[in-house]
């Protein structure tokens, strides 16, 4: 390929536009498949994470990109430990986009309307006050582990994949996270 072509094709690469003789083979249906069902089975839980953790209209947009990320890197994805995979990308993701929203407070929740939290026993939970001050005073790794085994349903085997360690490792890591929250909570009670 002489230079000039070279260049044609970089700046059509560059542009977003790929060159026809260029183009990616369509996926293997296989993946397709594997990533519809992966959509299907896993879109509520990681909308649900992220609602949590942020601003509710952001929820979904940042469900896409975990998906995304999936689809880009299928061939990483443990067949077997789905789930975890997409919690510990969904929390790089939020991360990243705490990063991007500098000046929005991370405590504000959209759509916190009373109605609303009295009809959602997690919500009730995320918007007590006793709760919400236990969990902020201790550390944000407690925080995080508390919040996959209470909200996400995690532990065991699924908590050590997400944290990436032992599952004797995430089963310590959980009980001494459940004794400084039960110590911040008798703290905040004695009030």
């Amino acid at each position: 390929m002489s230079n000039a072509s070279t260049d044609v094709a970089d700046a059509e690469t560059t542009r977003g536009v790929p060159m026809p003789d260029r183009a990616e083979p369509p996926a293997a249906s296989d993946d397709l498949a594997w990533f519809t069902g992966l959509v299907r089975e896993h879109s509520t839980a990681l909308v649900k994470y992220f609602a949590r953790r942020g601003p509710r209209q952001d929820a979904e947009d940042l469900a896409a990109d975990v998906f995304a990320t999936a689809w880009r890197r299928r061939h990483d994805v443990p067949r077997d430990a789905v789930l975890p995979w997409l919690y510990r990308t969904a929390g790089f993701t939020l991360a990243n986009h705490r990063r991007k929203l500098i000046d929005l407070p991370v405590e504000h929740v959209p759509e916190a309307g009373s109605d609303r939290v009295a009809d959602d026993p997690e919500l009730s939970a995320m918007f007590d006050a006793e709760l919400r001050g236990a969990l902020m005073s201790v550390g944000e790794r407690d925080r995080r582990i508390l919040l996959l085994h209470a909200w996400e349903g995690l532990d065991g085997e699924e908590l050590a994949q997400v944290l990436e360690i032992s599952r004797s490792g995430a089963d310590a890591a959980l009980s001494r996270a459940r004794k400084r929250l039960r110590e911040a909570w008798g703290e905040r009670m004695s009030f």
